[in-house]
């Protein structure tokens, strides 16, 4: 009999954990069925926490003990979570304020190439709390958006950047002529508006530093190295020596030149093209996520403007000529929403 009236007591509790954990499973379904963007990753964590939260208060609450030892549980339980949310909770609503911040001033997005002290990368993505970067060895850096918002971040500008080399070059040739080598140099490999400056006079050389606008700023990476080659290439055509006087001072190399023999064309070593896109394969995903979905907010503009229109609309051939340009146009809209729902499925699955 003392048994069956101990179950009886332990009744609510059942349901209560019971109830408490289909309702857990039931949310994490529905999580899992949606995309995997960071905003739903976020409201997915928070919402989690919170049932798990509550639910362990309602089943302490039900489990069939004296009030005063509940009471007892649940301040201790009360005094543990205040300590926990009082030590992170300057961490957390810093970074999350952080975020609204970085999103209102939109100084960069997914994509764009930014640096960070010694961080420098293309944005792979853009959250609440985080942002991450992929940098030029392919690999994730993940910075708290509170280190972004409280320190410079330089931005590439999309729509072009000046690409830049140094060399430093002997006393004993004149400037015009290393200037036109130079010049040369940056106006081969398709930069445009190049110029040099003169940036130090050393005790034994001259430092020499060309510029060239590139107008396609995400090939940047090989555009620095395709500018390093094609600065060799022009000094050696020039009968430029590239090397330093001191080395001549620490050997005895008589009238001897350093300049290369020049190689024939089908020996010459190529890179791979489109290097950039092997190096920022996930940013350029986050990139095309992005513009796509910037399309389908412009289409769900035009969507509405088109109904507004149509509702005022009296004219049947008007009408009609609109019902079917918003029947084509929600047809765009569909195949773009569902190849936005697949890309944003494989980068979750990345």
């Amino acid at each position: 009999m003392d048994i069956v009236g101990i179950l009886k007591n332990w009744v609510p509790t059942f349901f209560t954990v019971l109830f408490v954990v289909v309702c857990y499973m039931l949310v994490k379904f529905f999580f899992d069925r949606q995309n995997k963007a960071t905003q739903s990753s976020v409201i997915r964590t928070i919402s989690l926490f919170s049932i798990a939260l509550i639910g362990f208060i309602f089943v302490i609450l039900s489990v069939p003990m004296d009030e005063s030892i509940k009471g007892q549980i649940t301040n201790l339980f009360g005094i543990v979570i205040s300590a926990g949310l009082a030590l992170s909770s300057a961490t957390f609503i810093g970074n999350g304020l952080a975020g609204v911040m970085l999103r209102a001033v939109n100084s960069y997005k997914a994509g764009d190439f930014i640096q960070v002290g010694e961080v420098m990368g293309r944005v792979s993505e853009k959250g609440l709390f985080h942002t991450e970067i992929q940098t030029e060895n392919r690999d994730l850096v993940t910075l708290p958006n509170l280190h972004l918002a409280t320190n410079p971040v330089r931005v590439i500008r999309a729509s072009g950047t000046f690409v830049n080399a140094t060399c430093s070059l002997g006393y004993d040739v004149n400037q015009n002529i290393i200037k036109e080598a130079l010049i040369k140099a940056a106006e081969s490999i398709g930069l445009e508006d190049s110029f040099v400056h003169i940036t130090e006079l050393g005790d034994f050389s001259v430092v020499y530093k060309v510029y060239g606008l590139l107008k396609d700023a995400k090939t940047i990476i090989s555009a620095r190295s395709r500018l390093h080659s094609a600065m060799l290439d022009h000094l050696h055509a020039a009968n430029i020596e590239i090397v330093s006087p001191n080395f001549m001072n620490q050997r005895q190399v008589g009238d001897t030149i350093f300049i290369p023999k020049k190689v024939r064309k089908q020996d010459e070593v190529t890179e791979p093209e489109k290097v950039e896109e092997l190096i920022f394969d996930k940013a350029e995903e986050a990139e095309t996520i992005e513009k796509k979905s910037e399309d389908i907010e412009k289409i769900n503009e035009q969507l509405k403007e088109m109904k507004v229109l149509l509702a005022k609309e009296s004219d049947d051939v008007k009408k009609a000529s609109l019902e079917d340009k918003l029947k084509r146009l929600e047809e765009i809209k569909t195949k773009m929403q569902a190849r936005l729902d697949s890309k944003l499925q494989d980068q979750g699955n990345l």
